[in-house]
This record gives structure tokens, sequence and C-alpha cells, in this order.
């Protein structure tokens, strides 16, 4: 017998979106539609820079250059305008889905004994304000973090694949950095690290309430045991997970800021040390050094 698959998180969010679902996925669509456009602007100011290269010494044949220009401009605020629609619907679907949940869940807790604990009053307002995070910021940004880098990739070989390939080595060595930051170890330390936090802003909870015993008693925190263990456990997995991610981290922020070095390198190796420099080559290597910076930002 074939056994019934789990629905993922995702898919049981929607359940909750009714006839609001079409207004996630059109954010996902304006949203991919919005990195892509973004992109265009840096191409029409390579055109820029290609026509006044060709022109000099005699500018007044660059003609093309206010066009290039305003169409820079114009791209530059469309992906602005298709971002801000993207965004106005995966809010109004991200608040229906959060209420929705509030809704369900308060409707199935009127029917349960008394006894309901703020712990437990706490956990609904954050998982729904998570959700509502999720689906209205991270899943079209997802979508746009997605959608930038594979624009990237196609105008990087286009253009000249000997560049191309040089930018994407420095992100290569970059993610397999970001991979000594993650895996199951790295799992296990953000468990515990969520454990002690959750447990201390608890804990808190409990030594506010308790400030005028301690106001009265001339109490300090150490009398509140439980307390002291959980800022202590916090402290000690903080600055563990810290430690084993910060030469990782150095690494990753190092590779993926030196693209710069890789360019120059391979411009220097293509033109013979300088000697044989063509405008091919200074065209190509102004290109990258316009989209280069791009990169770094997606990336971090």
């Amino acid at each position: 017998m074939k056994k019934d698959k789990t629905p993922s998180a995702l898919s049981r969010l929607m359940e909750y979106a009714g006839s609001y679902k079409i207004l996630t996925y059109m954010s996902w669509i304006l949203s991919f539609l919005s990195a892509l456009t973004a992109l265009l602007p840096l191409v029409y100011i390579f055109f820029i820079i290609r026509e006044v290269l060709e022109a000099a010494p005699d500018f007044s044949k660059a003609t093309s250059i206010v066009h290039n220009g305003v169409m820079a401009v114009v791209f530059s605020a469309a992906a602005l305008v298709i971002y801000i629609g993207a965004l106005m619907c995966s809010h109004v679907s991200a608040f229906r889905i959060g209420s929705n949940i509030k809704r369900r869940l308060l409707k199935h807790i009127s029917k349960l004994p008394l006894g309901f604990s703020d712990k437990l009053r706490k956990i609904i307002n954050d998982s729904s304000t998570a959700a509502e995070t999720y689906l209205a910021h991270n899943l079209p940004d997802m979508a746009g973090a997605v959608a930038t880098p594979l624009g990237m990739v196609v105008m990087m070989f286009v253009v000249d694949w000997r560049f191309g390939l040089v930018s994407i080595l420095p992100i290569i060595l970059a993610f397999l950095c970001m991979g000594k930051m993650i895996g199951p170890a790295m799992k296990e330390d953000m468990r515990l690290y969520n454990n002690a936090l959750e447990d201390m802003n608890n804990e808190a909870v409990e030594y506010v309430r308790g400030i005028p015993v301690v106001k009265t008693f001339g109490q300090t925190v150490h009398s509140f045991s439980r307390l002291k263990v959980s800022i202590q456990n916090y402290y000690k997995f903080c600055i563990a997970y810290t430690k084993r991610c910060r030469q990782p981290m150095l690494f990753f922020l190092l590779f993926i800021n030196s693209a710069f070095a890789f360019l120059i390198a391979l411009a220097l190796i293509l033109s013979n040390g300088g000697a044989n420099v063509t405008s091919n080559i200074i065209l190509n290597f102004l290109f990258y050094v316009i989209i280069t910076p791009v990169i770094v930002t997606t990336m971090q």
C-alpha cells in the first residue's frame, strides 16, 4: 500500500488562503519579472560606455547616449513598480492567511478546557506573524533571488564566456565556504540555540512577573536559578556557534568580494600583460566590472 505523502508547510498554508491563493502565486511571478527587469539598466549603462569609447575622441558621434540613459531610467522605474505590485499581492494574501490561522486556532481553543496558557497564546501569535512575514516578504524575495542569478549567468556568458567563467569562480569558492556553515552539525547547533533562546525568553517573562517579590525581599537575578541557567545556556550555544562560523564566514566574504581581482588577472592575461590591449578587452572588462557588484549584493 502506498503511504500518503505529508503535505508541505507551504501547501498547508495555502489551504488557509482560499480564493486569495492566486495572489501569492502572482507575487512570485511579479517578483521574478522585477528582478530580471532590474538587470536591464546595467545593459544600457554598458551601451553608453561602449558608445563613448567607440566615438572617442569625436564624442559628437555618440548620438544614442540620451536614449540609452532614458531607457535605463525607464527600466529601473518599471522594476520598482513591478516589485511594489508583487508586495501588494503578497501582503493581501499573507494577511488573509494569518487571520484565518488565528481564527481557526482560537475556534479550536474555545472548545478546550480552561487553562489556556500564556505560552500557548504566544505560540499562536508568533506562528501567525511568522507565516505572514514568510508569505509577504520571504517568498517574493526568494523568487527575485532566483531570477537575479539566472539573469546574471545568461548575461555573463553571452558577452564573453571567459570573463563570465572567471566571474563565477569566486562565487563557487564562496559557496564552498558557505557549505561549512550548514549541514547536520550546524542544524543541531541551531536547534540548541533556538531552544536556549526560547527558554531564556520564557524564564525572563516569569522573572518580570516576580519583580515585586524581588524588590520586596531584596533578591537578585541569581535567586532565579532557572533564569540564570537559561542565560548561561544561551551564552554557551551562541558563542560556540559564532566561533564555528567565524572562519568560513571570513573566507566567504573574501571570495565574494574578490571578483575584481579575478577580472583584472584575466584582462592582464588576455592582453599579454597590458602590451596588447584591445578595445574589445576593455569593453568586456568594463561590462563585468559593472555587473559584478550585483553578484556581491545578491550573495550577501
